[in-house]
C-alpha cells in the first residue's frame, strides 16, 4: 500500500497561502494608516482653535493669496505627475526618464501642498459652514490619507497591476477637488493677484 504524502492535506487547506497570491493583509496597513491620517487631521482642525493666520510671504496681498498660489503649484506638478504615469504605463508615449520625472514630480507637488495643508489647519481649522468649505475640509484630509496609502503601497511586493493606478487616480482627483475648492474659488472670487 503506498500512502501518498498529500493526503493528509487534501482535506484541509493549508494555513499559509498560495505562493505568489494576494493577501488582504498586506493592503489593511496602508489603508488604516490612511484613515488614521485622515481622521487624525480632521480631529486636530476641529479641536484647535484657528489662528487666523500661519504663514504669510512677502510679495503677496494675503494668506489666502500664497495658499492659492502654492495650491495652483502643486497641482501643476500633479498634472506632471498624470502625464508622466501615463508615459509609464505604456498610455503615452514618453522619454526614457519618465519615471524620474514622475517621483520627482510628485515630490514637489507634495512639499508645495505641505504649507497649505499647514495653514489650513493651524490658521482655519476644519470648517464646515458651507458645501464648498466641507467638501475641502473632507477631502484636504482624506488627500494626506490617501497619499500616505499611495507612499505605504509603493514598497508592497507583488501588487495587482491596477492597485497603484488605482490609488493614484484618487490621489489626484481628491488633490483636485481640493483645489477647485480653494484656490479655483479664490482666484474667481478675488481675482487672479498675488
Amino acid at each position: 500500500m503506498t500512502v501518498d504524502p498529500n493526503a493528509a492535506t487534501q482535506d484541509f487547506p493549508s494555513p499559509r497561502p498560495a505562493h505568489g497570491s494576494p493577501r488582504a493583509v498586506r493592503y489593511l496597513a496602508p489603508a488604516l494608516v490612511a484613515c488614521a491620517v485622515a481622521v487624525g487631521l480632521g480631529v486636530y482642525g476641529k479641536v484647535h482653535d484657528p489662528e487666523g493666520t500661519a504663514f504669510n510671504l512677502a510679495g503677496f496681498s494675503s494668506t489666502g493669496a500664497v495658499k492659492s498660489w502654492l495650491a495652483t503649484a502643486a497641482f501643476g506638478f500633479a498634472l506632471v505627475q498624470l502625464v508622466s504615469a501615463l508615459m509609464v504605463y505604456g498610455r503615452l508615449p514618453g522619454p526614457s526618464w519618465a519615471g524620474v520625472l514622475h517621483r520627482w514630480s510628485g515630490r514637489v507637488a507634495f512639499l508645495v501642498a505641505v504649507p497649505v495643508a499647514v495653514h489650513c489647519l493651524y490658521a482655519l481649522g476644519y470648517q464646515t459652514y458651507e458645501p464648498r468649505v466641507l467638501l475641502h475640509s473632507l477631502l484636504g484630509c482624506f488627500f494626506f490619507g490617501v497619499f500616505s496609502a499611495k507612499m505605504l503601497l509603493l514598497r508592497t511586493e507583488r501588487l495587482p497591476g491596477w492597485l497603484l493606478p488605482l490609488v493614484g487616480g484618487v490621489v489626484f482627483a481628491a488633490l483636485t477637488v481640493v483645489w477647485l475648492t480653494s484656490a479655483l474659488w479664490f482666484f474667481r472670487t478675488f481675482g487672479v493677484t498675488t
